[in-house]
Order: structure tokens, then sequence, then C-alpha cells
């Protein structure tokens, strides 16, 4: 049985799977998902992330059967093998983990906190964000902050799109050489940049708005220029270098618009793909997708080794820290609920009781308030140890013990009168939290 509110999670990412299953499992955009996983009987908060290699979403329930069946909705026709699943710690250490870079293809990028802070902003404003996962994003956000601030995991390569350079610089000669970036978005300006270190002589920015592609162009000190998209194929067959990374969701270079070339270099950064896989069949085409950045990035992840030991450390933290806060309020929540019911019972019999007392002659401010202050006491008492135990159970991942007292002190629950654990019984029993810290102070 899965403990209250816990986190489920799924992902489709470059540790298992291919950029097309990457593509498939992120198809219907973060709105959408978190929409359809909302719908799902039994969920009550939602959030999906997609980023160039990764397409994951995570689910709160009651229930871990409830997470299994929503989630079988998302990516369900990617391979099994593909699919990577999370429980609830190892949900909220992955979070942690992606905000950070550690399981970026680029170990350490830059970019993907930026793209997590987005992803939760679409995801609230699809209704996704309750406080579990607002607990959990923002402390993964909080995470990729420290280890950017604290340690050296973004040092070198920081970006797919500097990636993508380091791997044409391998691959041909920059010097002199015309070069296209496809795409004036985060990537495909991270890109531009990257090239505008090299040695090549020019850089087009190619895009569907052209003062996007022209902002892009003039802020290069090598010389440069932007052209729409529809040009491409006059100025693919004179230049070197393309470096794709659009967000368009069909490919922007097919293998029929790209005439006999010389010789040239094609990194595809984007997904879904921007270029046709078709065009890299032909001998005078090198095509390079998101896969084949690994061999590059490999080297940058061997020179952050130490960096990423030190966010390890953090995580490692950061996770103690917030399994805690979840313990101690799931404890809280039944405390609270305990606390509830009982001085809903406590107040109706010092009413009772004070009114037969007035009957028989009445009473002072003085005596009434002894009557309160008795029965405020007893609560305290009678419920001390019960406080203690669910503490104690949260500390010790006892769900069942805390699942059991949120049923029995459901504040919405109200027992026939007459039965065994009347009405005045099970409010005692039922939804008494808040007071609970006041005796336990």
């Amino acid at each position: 049985m899965n403990e209250p509110g816990a986190i489920t999670g799924v992902s489709v990412d470059h540790t298992r799977a291919s950029v097309d299953e990457i593509d498939l499992a992120g198809e219907d955009g973060v709105r959408a998902t978190v929409s359809d996983l909302l719908a799902r009987k039994g969920v009550e908060e939602a959030f999906a992330i997609q980023t160039c290699n990764r397409s994951a979403a995570f689910v709160v329930t009651d229930r871990h059967a409830s997470a299994t069946a929503a989630l079988r909705s998302f990516a369900p026709d990617v391979r099994d093998g593909a699919i990577r699943r999370f429980g609830h710690e190892e949900s909220l250490e992955h979070l942690m983990r992606v905000a950070s870079g550690l399981d970026s293809l680029v170990l350490g990028e830059d970019q993907i906190i930026g793209q997590v802070r987005e992803a939760y902003e679409e995801s609230r404003s699809a209704g996704g964000i309750g406080p579990v996962l607002e607990d959990a994003v923002t402390k993964a956000i909080h995470v990729g902050e420290r280890a950017r601030n604290e340690t050296s995991i973004n040092e070198g390569i920081v970006s797919l799109g500097s990636a993508a350079v380091e791997l044409a610089t391998a691959e041909t000669d920059l010097d002199g050489a015309r070069s296209v970036v496809v795409g004036a978005g985060e990537m495909g300006t991270l890109a531009a940049r990257a090239l505008d270190e090299t040695p090549v002589s020019e850089i087009i920015v190619a895009n569907r708005t052209i003062p996007h592609a022209t902002f892009v162009a003039e802020e290069l000190e090598t010389e440069s220029d932007a052209i729409p998209l529809v040009d491409l194929p006059r100025v693919i067959p004179d230049v070197d270098l393309v470096i794709a990374a659009t967000g368009s969701p069909d490919p922007v270079i097919g293998a029929e618009s790209v005439p006999p070339v010389g010789e040239l270099v094609c990194v595809d950064i984007a997904r879904p793909r921007d270029v046709d896989p078709a065009l890299g069949e032909r001998p005078d085409v090198s095509l390079f997708d998101i896969d084949a950045l690994e061999q590059v990035t490999r080297k940058t992840r061997e020179r952050r080794e130490d960096g990423a030991r030190a966010v390890e450390t953090i995580i490692d933290e950061e996770l103690d820290r917030l399994l805690d806060a979840y313990k101690r309020k799931r404890a809280d929540d039944a405390i609270s609920a305990m606390y509830t019911s009982a001085d809903r019972v406590k107040a109706t019999e010092v009413d009772a009781a004070l009114s037969k007392l007035e009957a028989q002659g009445g009473l002072t401010d003085d005596q009434r308030e002894t009557v309160e202050a008795m029965a405020n006491a007893l609560v305290g008492q009678l419920l001390a140890a019960p406080t203690k135990s669910l503490r104690d159970a949260a500390g010790e991942d006892d769900w069942e013990t805390i699942r059991t007292a949120l049923e029995l002190f459901d504040p919405e629950f109200d027992a026939p009168p007459g039965t065994p654990g009347d009405a005045r019984e099970s409010d005692g029993s039922q939804d008494h939290a808040a007071t609970a810290e006041r005796s336990d102070d």
C-alpha cells in the first residue's frame, strides 16, 4: 500500500530510449498530458516535463494501483524497456537529479533548470500542482540552483548547442567555413553563440519569423545574416555546416529539398527531429542527431566528475530534509484530524455539562473557566500518547498506521446516532489535529 499523497513517476529519456521514442512519449505536450492524467481516477496532482532528451510524468495518488493505472496512458506506444518508473522517494530524487543536470545528456547543462521551471508553470496552469508536487518541484529547482552556485557541475560544455558545435569541430574543419543555424529559440541561440567562438567565416540564422533570427544574428561578432526557413534550399548548397534546433513538430529540412552538395555536416539537436533521417543516407552528407552527442558529452562528463559528486551530496541532504518534512506533514494531518474531532466532542460535552450545572443553580465565570480548562486538560492528556505514536509512525515510514488514523478521524465521517460508536464517539475519534500540536508543546 502506498503512503498517503505519494508521488509516482515515469520517464522516457536518453538513458534508455531513442530520440524517436522520446518524441513519441512527448507528442501531446505538457498541458495536455497533465490534463489527461488529472482526469484519471484517483489522481490528485500531476506534473509533466518535456525536453530534448526526456519526456516524463508524475502523479500524486493515495494508492499505488491508482497511479499505475493512470500512468499507463503516458507513452502507451513506447516499448517497456525504454520507460523508467519511480516510486515516491525515487520520484523526489529523480526530479532533483533532473533539475541539477545530473540526468542530462550534457552533464550539468544550464538549460534544464529553466525547462523545469517552465514545466512547473505549465503544469500549474493546467491545475496539476498541489501541495505535494509544489514541495517536490520547488525543492528540485532549489537543488538545481545550489548545484550551479556551489559546484563545478556546469563548467565547460553546458548545452546541446555547444555540444553540437564541438561535434562539428571534430567532424570538419571550421576555419573559414560557412554555417547555418536553423531556429532562433533558446537552443538555436546557444548554438549560434558557440559557433561565434569558432573560426567560421559566416553564420546564417534561419527562422520562421525573421525578427527573431535578426535579433540572434545581430548579437554575433562573426559575419552573420538572417533568412526565412523557406530560403534554406537556396543557401544549404553553399554552406559547410548546418545545426538544426527548431521547435517544429515536423522536419524542416527534407532530403528532397537539399540538392547534391560537395560535403555537408548536419547536426540535428531538435526534438522532434528537424532533419529527415533519409538525408543521412547520402554520401555527401554526414548527419548526426542527439544520440550521436553522447561521445562528445562523455568528455565533459569526465571533467565534471568532482562537481557531480558534490551535487550528489547536496541531493542527499535536500532529499532527507524533504522526506522529513513530508513525514511530519503526513503525521500532522492525522494528528490534526484527531484533535479536531476531539475538540468537537469536548465542545458538545462541555456545553451539556454547563447547561446541567446552570439548571442546578447557576455558575460563576470562574467556575465556567474551570470546567472548560478541565476538559482541555483531559483532551490534551488523553491524546498525548496517540500524538507521539503517530509521529513515531511517520519517522518509521509506518504509513499503514497513519492511513488508519486518517480514515478513523475523517472530518467528513458521521456515524448514525445510536450505533456502536455513535455520532459523538465518531466525532471524538475523528478530526482533531490542531490541538495535538498544542498538547505536544
